[in-house]
């Protein structure tokens, strides 16, 4: 027969996890700090503001920071999403799109499918923990600004990351390094700090879509028949030594990471 304590602590750590999946949304749409406590007895507290009075006893603590007009967050571990990893079958699937999105905004196709690569690893159905949606993870404000009716279909969602990238580069004069670093942390911050944001994710997110694009892309035949002026771009501004000043953490791949994956650690 089950303890009726360890039976209560269950269904509470259950009804927690449901809460927590279900309540993302809402998290992602009102940037802010979830709190997870855990005590002793297994009991768990869940709150968005930051607890004061007797909660001693609550002894472990997980704290995830939402951060607002960017797709970063910052919890116990790296992730850009919850997409599963990049394999042979999917890698190429999207090739088309990319060229045809490429050409028509003056996008080079290779740091695409790079930023994409990092981005989603190639899944359409992609969710991060702070709502980017889709294979370049969109969140639904860049969506609506650049007129993506359904950023769960893959067309609609590459033509809006290009438009993005291609006013980006124009934003920070075909500066690459800055207009990636614009995708991820909202080019609020990177006006902010005159450059790539001291943020461990953006440096992480800049160093891999360009290690990508250098390493996987840069020669991808698949991608040879868009635009080259825009690869030419490219090339000029990494050459430049834009990346020489930039001090970068180390991680592995991070795209399993999740905000869920925090909270289940907390119950463990």
């Amino acid at each position: 027969m089950i303890n009726p304590a360890t039976l209560l602590t269950r269904c509470l750590s259950s009804i927690l996890l449901s809460t927590i999946a279900l309540s993302t949304f809402s998290v992602a749409a009102n940037a802010g700090n979830m709190y997870i406590y855990k005590d002793k007895a297994g009991q768990v507290l869940l709150t968005n503001v930051n607890p004061s009075g007797n909660f001693d006893k609550f002894t472990k603590k997980v704290k995830v920071t939402y951060y607002k007009d960017s797709k970063m967050y910052d919890g116990s571990s790296d992730g850009y999403g919850s997409s599963a990893a990049s394999n042979s079958s999917s890698r190429n699937a999207y090739d088309s799109y990319i060229r045809a999105s490429a050409e028509r905004n003056g996008v080079d196709p290779a740091l695409m499918k790079a930023m994409m690569h990092t981005e989603s690893a190639f899944n359409p159905n992609a969710r991060s923990p702070v709502g980017a949606q889709g294979l370049m993870q969109l969140m639904p404000a860049t969506a609506r600004r650049f007129n993506v009716n359904n950023p769960w279909n893959p067309a609609d969602n590459i033509e809006g990351s290009a438009k993005y990238i291609a006013w980006l580069m124009r934003r920070f004069n075909n500066n690459v390094e800055h207009a990636v670093a614009g995708y991820n942390a909202g080019e609020g911050n990177v006006d902010k700090y005159g450059g790539i944001p001291p943020f461990k994710e953006t440096r992480n997110y800049v160093q891999r879509v360009m290690s990508r694009y250098h390493s996987l892309y840069k020669n991808d035949a698949g991608l040879s028949g868009a635009s080259m002026s825009a690869s030419n771009q490219v090339n000029s501004s990494t050459n430049s030594g834009g990346l020489q000043n930039v001090s970068y953490g180390t991680s592995s791949n991070g795209n399993n990471a999740s905000y869920v994956k925090s909270a289940y650690a907390a119950l463990r």
